[in-house]
């Protein structure tokens, strides 16, 4: 666990050393609070809830995230030191978790710095805040599946712009599986029990069943074994790349 914790604060303060990370947060904030109060129409829709808010994440999220994955082990094979810090007496899962968790960690200090649109909610009516906060809890879950993705697939290249380009393509899939543009493709010639399945790998079902006040442990295994399986996935990634 030391290795962990060595691994996961020199990726964090990492962040924190450049301009990366406060212009993705004043990038997230913005774009967070002009899509929800002039695209989705905050003030004009008299619902004292985020609900609004919540459904533009996976959206932002597609774009967003994977500019963060991105670099996690892309950077670290352009520039060699991937040799480096896997020579050290650091196992390999700790290096993958401990990347893996502060990207999580970071995309979650920008997602509880929009805490001012709950404080607006609640000064502007009178919410369920359980709901509110099961919705960041799901958006909180929705990030780390899109890092996860985004991990494993920056450690297949050492070009960080086809690391990027790539994870915003898988993101989508798996954002968009549940939705009426993938299941009528599939609907024609596939049974029912294929549909059901390829519906419920989408984001959209499982973040948006949260963001409705219900913690389902479905909805949760589902964000932890897809998380697990791709974290999983970049290891053995890793482990054949680290030589070149």
């Amino acid at each position: 666990m030391r290795e962990l914790a060595a691994v996961f604060r020199r990726e964090l303060g990492g962040y924190f050393a450049t301009p990366l990370a406060f212009i993705f947060i004043v990038v997230f904030l913005f774009t967070m609070g002009a899509f929800t109060f002039y695209m989705g129409g905050y003030f004009e829709s008299g619902s004292a809830d985020l609900q609004i808010f919540f459904n533009f994440h996976p959206w932002l999220y597609l774009f967003l995230i994977p500019a963060i994955s991105m670099r996690l082990w892309a950077e670290e094979r352009r520039t060699g030191s991937i040799e480096l810090l896997l020579s050290l007496p650091v196992p390999l899962w700790a290096a993958v978790l401990g990347k893996f968790l502060a990207a999580w960690v970071f995309s979650g200090i920008a997602l509880a710095l929009t805490f001012p649109m709950w404080l607006t909610v609640n000064y502007l009516g009178n919410p369920d805040n359980g709901v509110i906060l099961a919705g960041y809890v799901g958006s909180f879950f929705l990030a780390g599946g899109y890092l996860a993705i985004g991990s494993c697939l920056s450690a297949t290249t050492k070009n960080q712009v086809i690391a990027f380009v790539v994870s915003v393509v898988v993101c989508f899939l798996f954002t968009v599986s549940g939705l009426p543009l993938v299941i009528d493709f599939f609907s024609s010639w596939a049974p029912q029990q294929v549909l059901n399945t390829i519906a419920s790998f989408s984001f959209l079902t499982h973040f948006t069943a949260i963001t409705q006040g219900v913690i389902d442990l479905r909805d949760v295994i589902y964000f932890g074994s897809l998380i697990s399986v791709w974290l999983i996935a970049c290891g053995i990634v890793v482990d054949m790349k680290k030589a070149g």
